[in-house]
């Protein structure tokens, strides 16, 4: 069984901001596989099934951003999951938008959602799927960025991206994240 949870903040407001565009990838994850209805897993919502032939469990944190590791903590206990395997998606503000990066640990790089799960599950051993959402521009509060949709001229880079990313974690299932990290950490003209 493997998890994968797409990092996010809960309610409407919220579906089609920058920091959600870790939920996005589940969802185009859901419509590639064969899963169950969502339900409550504790301080999270989940769809089981399976993808490319993987028994995948696909999880969305309850919470706000910052307090993801409550989630994480609660999946991997109660679902007897290595942290060493979970695959985090999240939006990550350090990369320019279209880029992906696929990482094996590391920090937090200050996004205060992987900040949280490293706390709680008191390690950084964890699989991550960052996506460029860029930088915000001059005179914008990174918080009030994240938390604010994407433009419409940048919208079909975000379909893309979310598609590429979908891809990167089939990659991650399916040949494990050395050979995942160098088929996706290029840049996507490369």
């Amino acid at each position: 069984m493997r998890l994968v949870i797409g990092l996010g903040n809960p309610g409407s407001e919220y579906a089609d901001t920058r920091h959600n565009i870790g939920w996005r990838v589940l969802r185009e994850l859901e419509r590639r596989g064969r899963f169950g209805r969502e339900r409550r897993e504790g301080p999270a919502r989940v769809r089981e099934g399976s993808l490319n032939g993987f028994e995948v469990v696909l999880a969305r944190p309850t919470t706000y951003m910052n307090l993801s590791g409550h989630a994480g903590l609660h999946l991997t206990r109660r679902l007897g999951v290595d942290v060493a395997g979970v695959v985090v998606v999240h939006d990550e503000s350090d990369l320019p938008l279209g880029r992906l990066r696929l990482r094996r640990d590391g920090s937090a790089g200050g996004h205060n959602g992987v900040k949280s799960l490293i706390a709680s599950w008191q390690t950084a051993d964890f699989i991550r799927v960052r996506i460029g959402i860029g930088r915000p521009p001059a005179g914008v509060d990174l918080a009030d960025y994240d938390l604010s949709p994407f433009e419409p001229e940048e919208q079909e880079h975000v379909d893309e991206l979310v598609t590429r990313a979908a891809d990167a974690v089939l990659a991650i299932l399916h040949d494990g994240i050395d050979d995942a990290m160098n088929r996706f950490n290029r840049r996507p003209d490369a």
